[in-house]
C-alpha cells in the first residue's frame, strides 16, 4: 500500500550567486554566498560544491561568520529570519525572528560601518560637494583599524576620507583609475591595501600608505560587483556580473572559478538537453552556448559559436545565437546566429558542429552564410537512424532540408548543404516538427497546417482546424504517434489523428508552450493567465488530464524541457506516473524551476522524513524521529513492526471512501473539477 504521492515544484538551481558578497571561511577552505533561498558552501581548493544551507522560506539577502564561533555563519532573508548554521554539517542551530532584537554583531559584523552619529553628520555635508556632478556614491568600505573611509563613485573616482571621530575637520584625497563606475571596495584585513572593482573586469589592488602605486590583476572575464577578503588576508573573491565568483591568492592569480548558470538578455535557443552529457544547454555569456549540469548546479563548460571579440558598449550591433539543435545521438550541433544593423538586412548565420572524441567538444564543420532570406522560426534534426537531416523554416516562406553530404575522401569528414527547398502558397512558416521515427515532417504555415514526407518530399495533407496561426506543433510519441498536436494563436489547442486526417478534438486554452517527453507518451502544455502560469500534463489519447497545477508560478514560462532521469522511478500512482523516467523543468524569469515527485510511503512516514511539517508543529509531534534518536532510547522492534503493519490497513471507512472519484482530495487533476479540461470528460 502506497499512500499518494506528492508532486511538488522545487528550485533546482540557476540562483544568483553574485547577488550578495560571499564569505571566506577563517581556515580559507570553503566559501559560502547566498544562492536564492540557501546559501551554498562551495571549496576554494577545488571549486566544488558542497552543500548547502536549507531552510529559509525566500530569498537569502546577507551571509556573515559568527565572530564567536569561526564554524559557524548567520544568514538573513526576506522571510523575516536569520538563522544561524553550523556550516561544515549543515545544520541549523537557531531562528531568530524578525520580532526579536538581533545581537548587534549579526548586523555589523562584515560590514565595518563607523559610528553612526559621525557618518550621519558627515555624509550631509559631503553630498553638497559639487553639485550637479557624476559623484554619486557606489559603494562605502571602512579601514579595520584607522580613521578612514573609502567610497566608490558613479564617475570611477574612489575617495578616502579621514577624520571621521575627530573634532577638526575631515579631509579626503582621490585615487582614479576606473573609466566606469566604482561597483565595490574592500580592504584587506590588516588594512595595508585597498581592492575595487568595475565593468572593466580589472581588480585593482591600491597600496593604502602609497596612494599612486597600484596593481591589477586583469581579464577576469566580466564586470566586478563584489570583492571579499579571507580573514587571514591569504584569498580574496570577485563576484561578477555573469554569474561568477573567481578566488584569487593574494591578488597574484587566479586558483579557482565557480561558475553559476549565466543568465544574459535573454534566452533564445529555448532549453535543451544535450544527448551525451544529459546538461541542459542555452545561451550564456554574449556569443556562447552553456553547458549547465542540472545535477550538480555547475556550469560544465561554454561553447564560443559566434568567435568574435565581443565588446562591452551599449548601442552596438552584434551577433546573438537565437537557436541551437542537437541530433538524437549527440553528434552533431546546430545554431542559428543573428545581426540586425539599423538600415540593414538582417545578418544570419547558420553553423554545423561535429562533436569530437579527442577534445570532448564540438568542433565547427560547415558554415552557411544567409541560409535563409528573413529571420529562421524554428530548426530541428530528423530523428531517422538511416539520415542525418536538418530542418529550418523561416520567415521567407520557405522551409529547408539540409543534408550531410558523403565525402569523396575516405578519411575526411562530409559537409552540409541543402537538399530541398519547399513552401505553401507564398505562406510563411513558424514552426515545424517531426515525428519520432523521421518519416513524417509537419510545418505549420500560418493557419495551415502541412505534413509531408523526407524521403520523397512530397506533400501528402494539410489539416484543417479553428482560426488562427498555428505557433507550436508537436507529434505523438509511442502509442500516441499517430496523433499531432497544434496550438493556436487564437487560443486554441488542437489534436489530429493521422490515420483519418481529421480532427480529433479540440479545446480553448492559451497554450503559451507545448513540450512532449521523448520517453513517454505525456505532454505537459503550459497556459498563461491572470498574471501567473498554468500546468496540465496529459496523454493525446486520453480522456482526462494526468496532472494539473492551477498557478503553477507567478509570470509567464519562458521555456521548458522534459530531461531523462539518472535511474528510473517506479511509483504506481497515476498522476505521478509521467515523472518515473523524466523531470519537467521550466524556465521563469526569475529561475530554473523543476517538477517533481515523492512516493509517500508508509515507512516514509514511520522515518519522519516530513521534516518540513514537523517543524512547523514541532511541539504538537507525538512520532519520534527515528533516524535521529539514539538506538538505545528507541521502542523495541515489536513495537515498531505492529506500528507499519497497521499503517498498511485501510478501514472500512476509508476503503468506501475511495471509491468514488479516484483523484478525490487532488481536485486539481479531477476532471469533474477542472472545467478547463471539461472536453476531456465527454
Amino acid at each position: 500500500m502506497v499512500e499518494h504521492a506528492e508532486i511538488r515544484m522545487v528550485h533546482r538551481g540557476g540562483s544568483k550567486i553574485n547577488f550578495r558578497e560571499p564569505v571566506i571561511t577563517n581556515d580559507s577552505r570553503f566559501l559560502l554566498c547566498a544562492a536564492g533561498e540557501s546559501v551554498n558552501v562551495y571549496s576554494t581548493s577545488t571549486e566544488e560544491y558542497v552543500h548547502d544551507l536549507q531552510g529559509h522560506t525566500d530569498l537569502v539577502t546577507g551571509v556573515v561568520l559568527n565572530p564567536s564561533n569561526h564554524l559557524q555563519v548567520y544568514s538573513c532573508s526576506a522571510d523575516g529570519t536569520v538563522r544561524l548554521w553550523d556550516f561544515t554539517d549543515a545544520i541549523l542551530i537557531k531562528v531568530l525572528l524578525q520580532q526579536h532584537s538581533l545581537p548587534k554583531s549579526v548586523l555589523i559584523t562584515g560590514t565595518n560601518k563607523p559610528h553612526k552619529d559621525s557618518l550621519h553628520d558627515s555624509i550631509f555635508d559631503i553630498s553638497g560637494m559639487k553639485k550637479g556632478a557624476k559623484n554619486a556614491f557606489t559603494c562605502v568600505s571602512c579601514h579595520p583599524k584607522e580613521d578612514c573611509i573609502a567610497t566608490g563613485h558613479e564617475d570611477g573616482k574612489i575617495r578616502m576620507w579621514r577624520n571621521f571621530n575627530q573634532k577638526k575637520e575631515y579631509t579626503y584625497s582621490t585615487l582614479h583609475w576606473h573609466h566606469g563606475a566604482v561597483n565595490t571596495l574592500c580592504f584587506t584585513p590588516e588594512g595595508t591595501n585597498l581592492l575595487s572593482g568595475g565593468i572593466e573586469s580589472v581588480l585593482v589592488h591600491w597600496h593604502y600608505t602609497q596612494e599612486n602605486q597600484k596593481d591589477f590583476l586583469p581579464r577576469l572575464g566580466a564586470a566586478i560587483t563584489h570583492i571579499a577578503v579571507s580573514p587571514d588576508g591569504s584569498l580574496f573573491s570577485t563576484s561578477h556580473s555573469d554569474n561568477k565568483i573567481t578566488i584569487i591568492q593574494s591578488c597574484v592569480k587566479v586558483s579557482a572559478v565557480i561558475q553559476g548558470l549565466v543568465k544574459g538578455d535573454g534566452v533564445w535557443t529555448n532549453l535543451i538537453i544535450d544527448p551525451r552529457s544529459k546538461a541542459l544547454v542555452l545561451n550564456g555569456k554574449p556569443g556562447h552556448l552553456q553547458f549547465y549540469s542540472l545535477h550538480r548546479d555547475k556550469q560544465l563548460y561554454n561553447l564560443e559559436i559566434v568567435q568574435q571579440e565581443y565588446i562591452h558598449e551599449e548601442g552596438l550591433d552584434q551577433f546573438e545565437v537565437v537557436n541551437a539543435a542537437f541530433d538524437a545521438r549527440g553528434n552533431w550541433l546546430a545554431t542559428v546566429e543573428e545581426r540586425r544593423k539599423k538600415g540593414a538586412e538582417l545578418e544570419i548565420t547558420l553553423k554545423l558542429w561535429a562533436y569530437d572524441e579527442l577534445t570532448q567538444s564540438f568542433v565547427l564543420n560547415t558554415t552557411v552564410t544567409a541560409p535563409h532570406e528573413d529571420q529562421i522560426t524554428a530548426m530541428f534534426f530528423s530523428p531517422s537512424p538511416e539520415t542525418t537531416m536538418l530542418v529550418t523554416t523561416s520567415l521567407d516562406g520557405h522551409f529547408k532540408a539540409w543534408l550531410l553530404a558523403d565525402h569523396s575522401d575516405a578519411n575526411a569528414e562530409g559537409f552540409w548543404a541543402c537538399d530541398f527547398v519547399g513552401g505553401y502558397h507564398l505562406l510563411k512558416p513558424g514552426c515545424c516538427s517531426f515525428s519520432a521515427d523521421g518519416s513524417l515532417l509537419s510545418v505549420g504555415f500560418q493557419e495551415v497546417v502541412t505534413v509531408w514526407s523526407p524521403a520523397s518530399w512530397e506533400l501528402l495533407t494539410t489539416l484543417s482546424q479553428p482560426p488562427g496561426a498555428i505557433r507550436d506543433l508537436c507529434f505523438g510519441r509511442l502509442s500516441c504517434s499517430k496523433y499531432l498536436l497544434g496550438a493556436s494563436t487564437k487560443n486554441q489547442l488542437c489534436c489530429w489523428n493521422l490515420l483519418t486526417c481529421s480532427l480529433e478534438w479540440s479545446t480553448p486554452m492559451d497554450v503559451s508552450l507545448l513540450q512532449a517527453d521523448p520517453l513517454s507518451e505525456n505532454m505537459a502544455a503550459f497556459c498563461s493567465q491572470s498574471g501567473s502560469s498554468d500546468l496540465f500534463v496529459f496523454k493525446p489519447s486520453e480522456p482526462r488530464p494526468l496532472y494539473s497545477q492551477k498557478a503553477l508560478c507567478t509570470g509567464k514560462v519562458q521555456h521548458a524541457v522534459f530531461a531523462p532521469r539518472d535511474q528510473m522511478l517506479e511509483s504506481c500512482e497515476e498522476r505521478t506516473q509521467w515523472l518515473n523516467r523524466s523531470q519537467l523543468y521550466f524556465f521563469t524569469q526569475h529561475m530554473l524551476m523543476v517538477d517533481d515527485s515523492v512516493a509517500v510511503t508508509p515507512f516514509y512516514l514511520l522515518l519522519g522524513k516530513h521534516r518540513g511539517q514537523q517543524l512547523e508543529k514541532q511541539e504538537a509531534l507525538t512520532n519520534p524521529m527515528l533516524l535521529h534518536t539514539p538506538a538505545h532510547v528507541l521502542p523495541s522492534a515489536s513495537f515498531l513492526c505492529a506500528m507499519f503493519v497497521r499503517s498498511l490497513l485501510i478501514s472500512s471507512s476509508s476503503a468506501s471512501l475511495g471509491s468514488g472519484c479516484a483523484t478525490q482530495g487532488h481536485s486539481e487533476t479531477c476532471p469533474e473539477a477542472n472545467p478547463v479540461f471539461s472536453w476531456l470528460c465527454a
